[in-house]
């Protein structure tokens, strides 16, 4: 959730902190904060509430000079956002500064212990518990700042990325993590970055090292990384090389990220494909499945762990691996099922998608399906993340830097390595004939040329969004294929517009939540031509009966749907299978010009973080 920014070199570390911020904004957070060891040899903190601009303003007037800095943007967990309890943290003495990502869960009974031998407490945070522990044991034990952080980090019990400056060594910076994730960008010029994740490095350097749990980094200019563990074990990490391009990481002249994302998507699918379908669009080729053919084919069931949109990309692969592969999938909740005691077999196979590669519980999930013998393949957005480093294997989506809160190309890109698992599972085991094999093949390639032509109803959506801002409550209803596109679109509307919305299959609506519908309740509807179109037209003679109001989304040239409906969204013609890959366009349309005409912030919408990694 949180974001973390450290530089240590020969250049000033202010202006590279607070643009690494910036770029780290996607992530979530209510406030800034940036600790230097000044020209001057001071360790000065400067803290804001609200924005990266708030903090810049705050530091107009101060003095921002020096060549090695960390900085943290904080999304509250203990104690409400406020200046006092943003990062960094100052030791009593003032001679350490830290930055925290994750939740020290015995940060009480630290607190506590360390209150009754004298130390007095600034904020309400976890995080600052930390920085006074290890200050205590590194002055009671007349230890140096590595030391100290080993031990404090042998009592600390939850999840941590840190980072911490000591005044009196201003040659260094120490980092740690323990499942958050932590980033050490290797520089040209006898330099070093630290950042959450590669965004805010990659203008800087391609060269990286992810920090594995329990790693503790040693960051001196000039000298070769080191990294020990909390046993001081010299650990060898490896340097990868980050392949982003900077112009993923701005608007390019879109008003927000989330509109650039949406218009990205068929672009972004092509690269998902890329590789993996062969010129001729007649098969699917995915290294995994060839690597670990038995495993993934001798599976009694398979299970999908995932959170939000994944859990909905999710959903929609359970419908395509037992259509086509007639394998058993069960889809989970992530965060339901690491405690739910899950019966998990050593046949079972456990698909974890996540965008981001760093979802706390999803990353617990992996864990516990490992420990008692299941196969496990993820899927994900970012390379080298911690759930690809956790899985057995896996697939990347390969969509680029998804920088707004509201996924859109994550959960389209999801979708599409869903697809073409399925394909690839479906010949290998006899599931599919050639000839339909081939067909959705082909059709999946042509896929993008059709979500251009639904991105062409854009001014359309946002003229009738204009209508919908009025709106308090809203119904969407699909079925078969297109029911977790329902889910999915009352989730965007729900997240950026502050609207509330639920999802349903289409026939559940009698079971409830018919009694809702009024001439103020908007109910979008997803009937397009495929699967149970003529049950559709009677859902929405229901909700028009009781006065609803009805937005469809059909295929192109329908008219029966059209008499009925007050609101029309035409579509181009896919296989049922591949509908929510070109249905989620308009639904993802449609939330943004609501939220803009609200005046939300369509790319940080309050209380979400991009990343959820804490619990």
């Amino acid at each position: 959730m949180c974001g973390i920014v450290g530089y240590i070199g020969k250049r000033e570390a202010y202006p590279i902190l607070i643009k690494g911020l910036k770029r780290l904004e996607y992530r979530g957070y209510d406030s800034a904060g940036v600790a230097l060891i000044s020209n001057s040899g001071d360790l000065n903190v400067y803290k804001a509430k609200g924005k990266v601009s708030d903090l810049e303003r705050s530091t107009e007037a101060k003095d921002v000079s020096g060549h090695i800095g960390i900085a943290h943007t904080r999304w509250a967990t203990h104690g409400e956002p406020c200046a006092e309890n943003a990062h960094p943290h100052y030791s009593a003495s003032g001679n350490l500064a830290l930055i925290h990502n994750g939740i020290i869960e015995n940060y009480a009974t630290l607190k506590e212990r360390l209150q009754q031998r004298g130390v007095k407490f600034r904020s309400q945070t976890d995080s600052e518990v930390l920085v006074q522990l290890i200050e205590y044991i590194q002055v009671s034990n007349d230890l140096d700042l590595l030391g100290a952080v080993q031990v404090a980090l042998h009592e600390v019990i939850g999840a941590y990325a840190i980072a911490i400056l000591d005044k009196r060594h201003p040659e260094q910076i120490i980092a740690a993590r323990k499942s958050s994730p932590l980033v050490v960008g290797i520089g040209r010029d006898n330099e070093f970055y630290l950042a959450s994740d590669a965004t805010p490095i990659v203008e800087y350097t391609d060269k990286v090292v992810y920090l594995e749990d329990g790693d503790i980094a040693v960051i001196r200019p000039g000298d070769e990384l080191k990294v020990v563990d909390m046993d001081n074990t010299r650990m060898h990490p490896t340097v990868k090389t980050v392949d982003i391009n900077l112009g993923q990481l701005e608007k390019g002249g879109y008003p927000y990220f989330m509109l650039k994302e949406i218009f990205e998507q068929p672009d972004c699918l092509l690269d998902c494909m890329r590789g993996r379908i062969n010129i001729d669009a007649d098969n699917v080729t995915l290294s995994a499945v060839i690597d670990h053919k038995d495993k993934l084919l001798s599976a009694s069931r398979f299970i999908i762990v995932a959170c939000g949109t994944s859990w909905h990309a999710g959903l929609i692969g359970q419908q395509l691996i037992e259509n086509y592969c007639r394998i058993p999938v069960y889809v989970e909740y992530a965060s339901e099922f690491r405690y739910r005691n899950p019966v998990i077999l050593p046949t079972d196979v456990v698909i974890a998608i996540s965008q981001s590669g760093e979802t706390a519980d999803t990353l617990a999930a992996i864990e516990l399906a490992r420990k008692q013998g299941a196969f496990v393949f993820g899927i994900c957005n970012s390379v080298g993340a911690s759930i690809p480093r956790a899985t057995h294997t896996g697939a990347y989506i390969h969509v680029g830097p998804e920088i707004g809160v509201a996924s859109t190309k994550a959960f389209t890109g999801q979708v599409t390595v869903l697809a073409m698992l399925t394909l690839a599972l479906a010949k290998a085991r006899g599931t599919i004939s050639q000839d339909e094999y081939v067909k959705m093949v082909r059709e999946l390639v042509a896929i993008p040329e059709k979500m251009k032509e639904a991105l062409q109803a854009n001014e359309q959506i946002a003229q009738m969004a204009k209508i919908f801002t009025y709106a308090h409550n809203c119904l969407y209803l699909g079925r078969g294929y297109c029911y977790p596109v329902a889910l999915e679109g009352a989730l965007k509307l729900k997240e950026i517009s502050y609207i509330h919305a639920e999802g349903y299959p289409a026939a559940e609506m009698k079971h409830g939540p018919i009694a809702l519908i009024d001439s103020e309740m908007p109910v979008f509807v997803i009937a397009t031509r495929n699967g149970m179109y003529e049950k559709l037209i009677s859902n929405i003679q229901e909700v028009k009966a009781r006065q609803g109001r009805v937005i469809a989304l059909v295929t192109k040239g329908d008219t029966k749907i059209r008499e009925l409906a007050d609101e029309v969204i035409e579509l181009p013609e896919t296989m049922e299978c591949f509908d929510p890959l070109v249905v989620s366009v308009p639904l993802q349309l449609l939330a943004y010009h609501i939220a803009v005409c609200k005046g939300k912030d369509v790319d940080q919408p309050r209380n979400l973080a991009k990343s959820v990694t804490v619990e």
